[in-house]
């Protein structure tokens, strides 16, 4: 028997392989769409990108998974099991009795539909058209309503979403950590932006050469500590991070001649996103644990790279060199210090990924609303745009003066990631709680970051997060680095003391 039940794991180890090694042919796929695949091709790809997903939601709910999952959940066989097998088994188990509720032809065409309304964004941002992109959406979803009526929910429908993004973290939890963020923020913001005390930020807007640029982005990426013999920077339109495997993370980011800064820390972010993707154990790979733990957990080690290091005055003192020698003479009569408070300057700003780390999170809060609103029927589809702007004129002070500015200017609905847009702010709060920890056992920390030395910063962060991929769940891995759970008040002190420093406020 023992021999059985090795060989029974054995199995539906290779049997987990084969469906994860579809998905990362359908992320290479994904990769080449979105950084310069033809246009003329992408009707094809979409129906390649579709078969491909239709296979692995077959193999996924296939009977073959059932009778393993049966067998291998016994609960005298599954305390024999490996942790990495159990958990695997988890997952599969959890992914089954989702997918087996959505019949398939639905599902192929629910993808199918994602892929040919992404490329329609893209068009539809171009023209500032939200009339042509409605359509698609609605059907998005309406699809979204329809999964979460056969999935089932429990309080709120937009819970079930959230669990796809952040296991564990409920509508009640975010409206109540979101309601505090975002009640200390807007009047910050006012008290900022009415500050007498404003940088001089005209330097940061002169011609700035893409391929200089380019060079920046990858000198940087390589003192951060990117392998870039696991990876490689790309140009796109929206920048992303893909982690096909650890020994494959690629980075794509978005240059824009008269603001560099777009690109540079655009690049240290999705730099950020790549560092938890290379640095998962390899142990991992071929299971549905190769990957970061949830979204939130994701993108507080992007925005930790992006805000506490990169807009971090030591990074400045050291890198501020590095910048003159790409950049053309811009900064060659700025002060270090009147440079560093103009890179920091909190300004409301129509778009999401330009805007700066003070009012990141009311674009976040905006958009959780909105989806949340859309899921239990209280928002239509064709009323977002104006839903939209009064909320970007309550919480932070400006109006799009179109759609392309306003509600298209992010790609996640046209794939129906609705639930994902939240882990953006929570990362943000877990980004603030991880720096707090981490300068604890790191007291050096301001030190290491303004000698360049990141490799006590990565080995702490590996340890720590990035070696157990799903392993750990958000709230387990929160928990064991800070002692509690979700907290807002890290980051809110962050905010204020840096704010009221810079903009010298009473």
């Amino acid at each position: 028997m023992p021999e059985h039940n090795a060989q029974l794991e054995t199995d539906f180890r290779q049997f987990v392989k084969k469906i994860e090694d579809y998905k990362q042919a359908l992320a290479l796929l994904a990769w080449d769409s979105r950084t310069g695949a033809p246009k003329k091709g992408m009707a094809q790809r979409s129906e390649v990108i579709a078969t491909l997903s239709a296979e692995v939601f077959a193999l996924s709910t296939s009977e073959e998974m059932a009778e393993y999952l049966g067998q291998l959940r016994e609960e005298a066989l599954y305390a024999t099991l490996s942790e990495v097998t159990r958990k695997t088994v988890d997952e599969c188990h959890k992914e089954f009795e989702r997918n087996v509720k959505i019949p398939k032809e639905e599902f192929k065409e629910y993808v199918l539909l994602q892929s040919q309304t992404e490329t329609l964004w893209e068009e539809a941002k171009e023209k500032a058209d939200f009339a042509m992109f409605q359509p698609n959406l609605e059907k998005l979803v309406a699809f979204k309503k329809k999964f979460i009526g056969y999935w089932g929910y429990e309080e709120h429908p937009y819970n079930t979403l959230l669990d796809d993004y952040e296991p564990g973290v409920f509508v009640a939890t975010l409206d109540q950590v979101f309601a505090e963020l975002r009640d200390a923020l807007i009047p910050l913001v006012k008290r900022v932006t009415e500050s007498a005390h404003q940088p001089q930020t005209d330097f940061l807007f002169h011609s700035f050469p893409k391929e200089k640029q380019k060079e920046l982005s990858l000198a940087i990426l390589e003192k951060i500590g990117y392998d870039f013999s696991a990876g490689r920077l790309d140009e796109t339109v929206h920048p992303f991070a893909i982690g096909i495997n650890p020994n494959d993370v690629r980075i794509t980011t978005k240059y824009k001649e008269n603001d560099f800064r777009v690109a540079l820390f655009g690049t240290i972010h999705e730099c950020g996103h790549a560092l938890y993707e290379q640095n998962i154990s390899q142990e991992l790979i071929g299971t549905p644990l190769c990957d970061g733990t949830s979204m939130g957990i994701h993108e507080s080690q992007s925005l930790f790279w992006e805000k506490f290091v990169g807009q971090h005055v030591g990074f400045w003192e050291r890198h501020y060199d590095l910048l003159k020698q790409y950049s053309s003479e811009q900064f060659s009569s700025v002060s270090l210090e009147d440079f560093y408070f103009a890179v920091n300057e909190a300004k409301p700003s129509l778009i999401r990924i330009e805007s700066d780390e003070l009012t990141y999170c009311l674009h976040i809060i905006i958009r959780y609303e909105l989806e949340k609103a859309l899921m239990e029927g209280s928002l239509d589809v064709k009323d977002l745009p104006a839903a939209w702007n009064e909320k970007m004129e309550q919480y932070i002070g400006i109006r799009p003066e179109n759609d392309g500015e306003g509600v298209l200017q992010d790609v996640h609905w046209s794939f129906g990631a609705f639930g994902y847009f939240p882990s953006y702010a929570l990362g943000y709060i877990y980004a603030a709680q991880v720096k707090e920890a981490l300068a604890g056992e790191l007291p050096q920390f301001d030190q290491l970051v303004r000698s360049g030395d990141f490799a006590p910063i990565r080995d702490w962060l590996k340890t720590n997060v990035h070696q157990y991929g799903k392993l750990k769940q958000p709230a387990e891995l929160i928990r064991s680095i800070t002692g509690g759970g979700i907290d807002a008040k890290p980051l809110i002190n962050y905010l204020t003391e840096k704010y009221s420093r810079l903009y010298q406020l009473s």
